[in-house]
């Protein structure tokens, strides 16, 4: 099979190839088609299959470029990696707020899904393993409601679970206590807003990064909410966190069911909440999984050979104990 697309301009044959054709070389390797370009064109060969995911890459690099964005490696191995796993190009919903220079925008059907469940829902679950972007585009959406000034105020949450310790045990004031488990949310704010900015709406309390268990007894109006790691939250912990809403406020609660940092005998209080508040008018649950990981391609590896290990764990257990292993299906991620 083949397929023509055409260049529009030079510049869209510099941006769209690449330096020396390095972004052509990628897509040929990764998808095994035959690349050629002349006459500002490009003409794709190869099986019916992958001539079609190319176009999708290369039509979703000339969309970048007519946007005016940087295109590089990392962008066009995104890309790639969007498309093979899907057969679609990344979304096209786009947040009004950049990270380095570029939009940033849902990667996959799936973060696409959970963005738009934020922007029409109070309360938005998300749960997915490593790499899904669940902390990263809630950061985001709330960074794009604060510009909009549909919200007065941002609160990041998160349990100080990690390996066993515990806050008392840690050096310094609460800031530098916490601060070891409320990194990843001062990253993304970072990366979106500038350190100066960052600082100065902390010092406002425009923007506040609190522990779980400093948010009892109070009532947020006006407020974006985003509890991450919710998973390591008790079932009383997630009660009192969700009751914690005020006026005009959202909350975005993200976690990771298959790493629950708490003590074997307590429940997380996501998993509780996942299952009794589903149904619920104004709660949206959204699942994010392997096909949604956009970190590092060998993070979609990491992720499969987890659970394939745990998986196998489980099966000789129950041969061990005289029971045969329940029969898997193609959802099971």
């Amino acid at each position: 099979m083949e397929r023509t697309l055409k260049l529009d301009t030079h510049v869209h044959r510099h941006l769209v190839f690449g330096p020396r054709d390095k972004h052509l070389r990628m897509i040929r390797s990764a998808l095994g088609v035959r690349l050629a370009a002349r006459d500002e064109r490009i003409h794709i060969a190869g099986e019916a299959d992958a001539v079609g995911k190319a176009q999708t890459v290369v039509e979703e690099i000339l969309r970048m470029a007519d946007d005016g964005q940087v295109i590089t490696e990392r962008e066009v191995q995104q890309i790639i990696d969007t498309v093979s796993r899907s057969g679609r190009g990344p979304a096209l919903m786009q947040i009004e707020v950049y990270a380095s220079g570029r939009p940033v925008r849902p990667q996959t059907p799936g973060q696409t899904v959970y963005c738009e469940a934020i922007e029409k829902n109070d309360l938005v679950f998300c749960i997915g393993p490593a790499g899904t972007g669940k902390t990263y585009l809630a950061v985001a959406m709330a960074v794009q409601a604060l510009k909009r000034e549909q919200i007065k105020r941002v609160a990041l949450v998160r349990p100080a679970v990690e390996a066993g310790e515990k806050l008392g045990f840690l050096p310094g004031d609460l800031e530098a206590k916490v601060n070891p488990y409320l990194r990843p949310l001062l990253d993304a704010l970072h990366d979106m807003m500038g350190f100066k900015q960052v600082r100065s709406y902390m010092e406002t309390d425009v923007i506040e990064i609190v522990p779980l268990a400093y948010m009892r007894g109070r009532t947020l109006n006006d407020a974006y909410i985003i509890l991450d790691e919710a998973q390591n939250s008790t079932t009383a912990q997630m009660k009192m966190f969700l009751t914690r809403m005020g006026m005009r406020s959202k909350m975005v609660v993200t976690g990771d069911i298959t790493q629950v940092d708490l003590e074997a005998d307590m429940k997380s209080g996501l998993v509780d909440a996942w299952t009794k508040l589903a149904g619920i008018d104004g709660i949206e649950r959204v699942e994010l999984a392997r096909e949604d990981i956009v970190r590092h391609r060998l993070v979609q590896a990491i992720v499969d050979a987890y659970e394939q290990g745990d998986r196998g764990a489980e099966d000789r257990s129950l041969r061990r104990t005289g029971r045969q292993p329940k029969p898997r299906t193609d959802h099971q991620d």
